[in-house]
């Protein structure tokens, strides 16, 4: 039972709202670093399990895969059934999912597991941002502030905290450490976040939205992963982008036909055509596809070339984690308040492509001061003037009663962004490699050629989403977006 009522507001000025948004942040900051946490340790997953680079990405991808498909189904959820009771048993799956991958005897289980884990995320940071955006009331300005530093954070601190698990504890850890806390923070769910249970029926529920957007989403998805080793022009692979471009065009033509009808479709298609929203969310997914690969393959760079342990990396990335937190500060003091978000946005991208480009030069026998350290510094710090400058931008001109379904889109374009993005670096990557080994090339040139000309590809992503961000919104106006992560 929770220590206040459906109808009462938490303030930050007493212990339990304190302790309100500390935990909504847990949960936020839980899900954030699954995605990129596991990136330190694949070099000792690949190790336990033989497993090709091919397969290898499924660790991170299938987690993207459910977190972003079923984010919309999340979200619907916790509007028809309550968000407390969608928050308990995406947490509960969550956490179950983490035991069984943190056990798993084989790679089939592990990826299958992850693929499990993101669909508990997926319900679980829907329902605790809207938590964070409705039950703060006139301090619902600083929560989603705390909530935003939080997610940003998360993103560079899960290769520094994945780094330091594998090291002490074994790269089982950085997934048996999740029901740990899970059973912490649903005891404070239930302790301190009111029961907001609702009587849903089959009739509210728009069940074809949901199958449609998820499959076809997830078909989209494996048909990228799966591709660069079966073929573009295979017949696996056709018929997977042609069933996901069945499927996606089924939800659109349901979602139209629910709302024409004056039915609750899972995404009223009118949220569209509110000015600079499709343009963040693009600027989002394009950013984020090249900028997930950073992480990817610079790992694998210091432990497979460099021969770095999994503590050195996590500590690697360290300055990365001040240079994001110092980007977003700087963007919400300073910045978007005296030049607006288009311009943070151009220039944060343009900052983080430069970053990126300069991680692209890595030689065979690179230095960490010299040859990584000032890219980390220019990709984080561009990072973080984006992942303010974006959500703004993207719930700028939408109402408040769309502002939650605004910041879920975001949410979307940055996971399935960075799951299709991953997907083709490493078919970049894995191609080149496979040439100059062919070509008698040592296996450490070799993987550094691979690694190179993907993070060339990645920068170039980043500008070609620097220039989609011309057409977002310039609005200098910092409290009207919420930070999705």
């Amino acid at each position: 039972m929770g220590t206040r009522g459906a109808g009462n507001s938490f303030s930050l000025s007493e212990w339990t709202g304190i302790a309100a948004v500390t935990l909504l942040c847990a949960i936020g900051f839980m899900d954030m670093i699954d995605a990129v946490i596991v990136n330190v340790a694949m070099p000792a997953i690949q190790h336990r399990f033989g497993l090709p680079q091919q397969s290898l990405q499924w660790v991170v991808s299938g987690y993207l895969l459910t977190y972003g498909g079923g984010m919309l189904l999340g979200g619907r959820a916790a509007d028809l059934v309550g968000r407390r009771p969608v928050l308990v048993v995406g947490v509960t799956v969550f956490a179950a999912a983490s035991l069984i991958g943190g056990l798993a005897p084989t790679p089939g289980v592990l990826i299958g597991a992850r693929v499990v884990q993101g669909a508990g995320a997926a319900a679980m940071m829907p329902a605790a941002l809207s938590l964070v955006m409705t039950s703060f009331g006139t301090d619902r300005v600083r929560a989603v502030g705390i909530w935003s530093g939080t997610l940003g954070l998360a993103t560079t601190a899960g290769v520094l905290l994945g780094g330091v698990l594998t090291e002490v504890f074994g790269w089982r850890s950085v997934l048996l450490i999740n029901p740990i806390v899970c059973v912490v923070i649903l005891a404070g769910v239930f302790r301190l976040l009111p029961d907001d249970r609702r009587r849903a029926t089959w009739r509210t529920v728009d069940v074809a939205g949901a199958v449609s957007s998820t499959g076809g989403l997830g078909l989209l998805i494996w048909a990228v992963v799966e591709a660069p080793h079966a073929g573009w022009g295979a017949l696996s692979t056709v018929v997977r982008l042609a069933g996901a471009a069945v499927l996606l065009v089924v939800f659109v033509w349901n979602e139209r036909r629910c709302e024409r009808r004056g039915g609750k479709p899972l995404v009223p298609l009118s949220i569209v055509r509110v000015r600079g929203l499709v343009a963040a969310n693009a600027t989002q997914a394009v950013a984020i596809g090249g900028l997930y690969g950073m992480f990817f393959f610079v790992t694998l760079y210091m432990q497979n070339v460099l021969g770095y342990s999994a503590l050195q990396t996590g500590l690697a990335y360290l300055p990365a984690t001040s240079g994001v937190v110092l980007g977003a500060g700087v963007a919400t003091k300073f910045l978007i308040p005296w030049a607006g978000t288009l311009p943070v946005i151009v220039g944060g991208l343009v900052v983080a492509a430069g970053g990126v480009w300069w991680l692209s030069l890595l030689p065979v026998h690179g230095s960490y001061p010299s040859d990584i350290l000032p890219g980390l510094l220019g990709f984080s710090l561009g990072l973080g003037l984006v992942f303010v400058a974006v959500m703004n931008a993207a719930t700028a001109e939408v109402t408040p009663e769309r502002s939650g379904l605004a910041s879920a889109l975001v949410q979307i374009s940055t996971q399935v962004g960075g799951a299709i993005g991953i997907a083709v670096l490493i078919a970049f990557a894995a191609a080149h490699t496979t040439g100059l080994l062919a070509a008698g090339v040592p296996v450490s040139g070799a993987l550094t050629g691979g690694f190179r000309l993907a993070l060339r590809v990645s920068s170039i992503a980043v500008l070609v989403a620097a220039v989609l961000g011309l057409r977002t919104v310039n609005t200098r106006d910092t409290t009207s977006g919420m930070m999705g992560g």
